[in-house]
C-alpha cells in the first residue's frame, strides 16, 4: 500500500506531502487543474521516464518520495535481497530529475538504477489508463494471472519441479554422449594409461609409507650397530650384574652387616642398581628385536618410491591421486566397453523425465482452461452493468514448441475481446478503445482482486465518456474492488466520487506571477460541496446539495 507521496519542484506542484491510507481515494478536480501531474510524479517515483519537463520552473531538481507498507514476503523485498539492498519496512522509493533530465534514484537511502526502480514499481503498483501498456495490457502477465485466479500453486510447483528433473536427466545423457565420444577419439591413450597404473597398483598412502621404509633401511646399520655395542656394554665379562653380586658378597662380610644401618642401605642399593641394570638390558635387547626391517632391501623400496613418482608426473597429479585416477579412467573406458549401456539407461531415463513433465504441464494446461471458463463467465457478469454486454473476453492458449517448454508449462496465454459482434477478437491493448480499456481493467481488476499482486491500483479516468447508471456501477466496482487492494482513481463523475474513502481535490492557485498546483484531503462538508459542483458546475444549487447528499448516502449504505 502506498502510505505517503512526497513531491518537491514537479512542473507546477511547488511542494506537496499526502498522506494515503486504505480503500478508494478518489481525485477530483477542473480540467487541467493538475491531477495528470500527480500521476506522473507518482510514475517518477517508479521507475518511469524522468523527463526535464517534469522540473518546475526554475528548480534545481525535481523529486518525488514513495512510501509504502508491504507484507515481509512481498515481492518487492525478494528483489531487494537479490541486489543485497537492505529490505527495512517501510519501503522508501526516492527519485530526482535535473533540468538537464540527469536521473537519480535511491531505495531505503540506497542508490540504485531506475531500472530496478522500474521492476519494484510494477510489482508495487499497477496504473490503468487510455494509453498504458503494462500490467494486465502486458500478455507476459496473463498466465500468471490465470494461475493465481485457478489457485494452481501446487501444480505450477510441481510441474517446475518436474522440469528440473527433465533438465539433469537430458543434461546427464547429453554430458554421458559427449563423454562417450570424447573417450573413442583418446581410447588409445586411455587403455594405455590404464594398463599402466593397472601394472603398478598404487595404493592409497603409498609414498608416505616408503618415505618412511627408506628413511628407516638408510639407518639400518646405525641403529644395529650402536643397539649391539649398548648390549656389549652392559654384558661385558665380567657382567655388571656379577661386579654388583661380587660387592654385595663383600659387604656382607662387613662386621655387624646385619644390624648397621649404613651398610643394609648399601646392600639395598646395589640390589636396585641390579634389577635397573638387567631391566636395561632387557629393554635393548627388545629394541633389537623390534628393528623391523622387513624382507624388502633399501634397492627394493626406492624402486618402488622412484615408479610411483614417474607415474605421478606422468599423468599430472600427485602419487595420493594414482587410484583415484585408475579408477577413473576405467569408468570412462565403460562408457564403451559397456556396449552402449549407461549410455541407453541416461537416454530411457531422460525419456522417462520428459514423458512425466509433460504429463503434469497437461494437467496444468487443462486446469488453465478450465480456470478461464470461470474468469471469462465472472468478468461477463462485471462487464453488463458497465454498459460493455456485448464485449466477449476469451483467453487464447498457443503451444510452445518442445525447446521453448519451461517451468511455467507448455503454452503461452493471452487474453483476447472482441468489441463488437463478428468482429475478430484481438489482445486487450489493439482491441479496446480507451474508455472501453479502462472499464475492460475494472471489471478484470474486480474478478481478480483476491489474488492481485499489486497492493495499489491507479485509474485514471476510467469513467471517461460515460454517466448515470454506468457511471454508478462504475463507482461501486471502485468501492468494492477497494476492499481488497488501495485503488486511486482520477476522476470527472460525481457518482465515483461519491464513494471515495479519501476524497482530494485537485485545484490550481495563482501567487502572484506564478502558478501552482495544490492537492487536499477533504471534510465531510467539502466533499459534499465538490460532488455538488461535480452534478451542477460552476453554480451550486439547493438541488444539487440534496443530490450530492443521496449520492454519498448511497455509496455508505452499499
Amino acid at each position: 500500500m502506498l502510505a505517503s507521496l512526497s513531491i518537491r519542484d514537479v512542473v507546477l506542484i511547488d511542494r506537496l506531502d499526502l498522506d494515503l491510507g486504505p480503500g478508494l481515494a478518489v481525485l477530483t478536480g477542473e480540467t487541467g487543474a493538475g491531477k495528470s501531474i500527480l500521476l506522473d510524479a507518482l510514475g517518477l517515483a517508479l521507475g518511469a521516464r524522468g523527463d526535464s519537463g517534469l522540473v518546475r520552473a526554475g528548480a534545481a531538481q525535481a523529486s518525488v518520495t514513495a512510501v509504502f507498507e508491504v507484507a515481509e514476503d512481498h515481492p518487492a523485498l525478494t528483489m531487494l535481497a537479490e541486489q543485497e539492498i537492505p529490505a527495512a519496512l517501510p519501503l522508501i522509493l526516492r527519485r530526482t530529475v535535473t533540468p538537464d533530465g540527469r536521473s537519480r534514484a535511491w531505495v531505503n537511502d540506497r542508490a540504485v538504477g531506475v531500472g530496478l526502480l522500474r521492476q519494484l514499481g510494477e510489482v508495487l503498483v499497477e496504473i490503468h489508463g487510455q494509453h498504458d501498456q503494462h500490467g494486465l495490457l502486458d500478455p507476459r502477465t496473463h498466465r500468471e494471472v490465470l494461475d493465481q485466479f485457478g489457485g494452481h500453486e501446487a501444480l505450477k510447483a510441481e510441474v517446475a519441479r518436474r522440469f528440473r528433473e527433465m533438465q539433469a536427466a537430458d543434461t546427464a545423457r547429453d554430458r554421458a554422449e559427449a563423454e562417450a565420444e570424447a573417450v573413442r577419439r583418446e581410447e588409445d591413450h586411455l587403455r594405455t594409461s590404464l594398463a599402466d597404473l593397472d601394472k603398478l597398483k598404487p595404493q592409497p598412502g603409498e609414498e608416505e609409507d616408503l618415505v618412511h621404509r627408506r628413511q628407516r633401511l638408510q639407518n639400518a646399520d646405525r641403529m644395529v650397530a650402536a643397539l649391539n655395542a649398548a648390549l656389549d656394554a652392559l654384558n661385558g665379562e665380567p657382567t655388571l650384574e656379577v661386579r654388583l653380586l661380587d660387592a654385595d658378597r663383600a659387604l656382607q662380610r662387613l662386621p655387624d652387616a646385619e644390624t648397621d644401618e649404613r651398610v643394609r642401605q648399601l646392600r639395598a642399593g646395589l640390589e636396585r642398581a641390579s634389577i635397573e641394570i638387567g631391566e636395561g638390558v632387557a629393554g635393548v635387547e627388545r629394541l633389537l628385536a623390534d628393528l623391523d626391517l622387513g624382507e624388502d632391501s633399501l634397492e627394493v623400496v626406492e624402486d618402488r618410491l622412484y615408479a610411483l613418482r614417474a607415474a605421478a608426473r606422468r599423468h599430472q597429479v600427485t602419487t595420493e591421486d594414482l587410484p583415484e585416477l585408475a579408477r577413473k579412467l576405467r569408468a570412462r573406458l565403460e562408457l564403451i566397453d559397456g556396449g552402449g549401456t549407461v549410455a541407453a539407461k541416461l537416454t530411457a531415463a531422460a525419456a522417462e523425465a520428459r514423458r512425466v513433465y509433460r504429463e503434469v504441464a497437461e494437467d496444468l494446461s487443462r486446469a488453465r482452461k478450465a480456470a478461464a471458463d470461470d474468469l471469462i463467465k465472472a468478468i461477463a457478469v462485471e462487464l453488463g452493468p458497465l454498459r460493455m454486454g456485448r464485449v466477449e473476453i476469451a483467453v487464447a492458449f498457443d503451444p510452445l514448441p518442445e525447446d521453448a517448454w519451461g517451468p511455467e508449462g507448455i503454452e503461452r496465454c493471452q487474453f483476447m475481446v472482441r468489441t463488437n459482434p463478428g468482429a475478430p477478437a484481438g489482445p486487450l491493448a489493439r482491441v479496446a478503445s480507451g474508455g472501453e480499456l479502462s472499464r475492460l481493467m475494472l471489471a478484470l481488476k474486480v474478478v481478480l482482486a483476491r489474488t492481485a499482486s499489486a497492493g495499489t491500483l491507479v485509474f485514471d479516468e476510467v469513467d471517461s465518456g460515460i454517466g448515470g447508471a454506468v457511471a454508478d456501477a462504475v463507482g461501486e466496482r471502485l468501492q468494492r474492488l477497494g476492499g481488497h487492494a488501495q485503488v486511486l482513481v482520477v476522476t470527472h463523475n460525481p457518482q465515483v466520487a461519491a464513494r471515495g474513502d479519501l476524497h482530494l481535490r485537485v485545484a490550481k492557485r495563482v501567487e502572484g506571477e506564478t502558478t501552482l498546483t495544490e492537492v487536499r484531503a477533504l471534510t465531510a462538508a467539502e466533499r459534499r460541496e465538490e460532488v455538488a459542483r461535480m452534478l451542477s458546475g460552476a453554480e451550486l444549487t439547493a438541488e444539487a446539495r440534496a443530490a450530492a447528499d443521496r449520492l454519498m448516502s448511497l455509496a455508505v449504505r452499499s
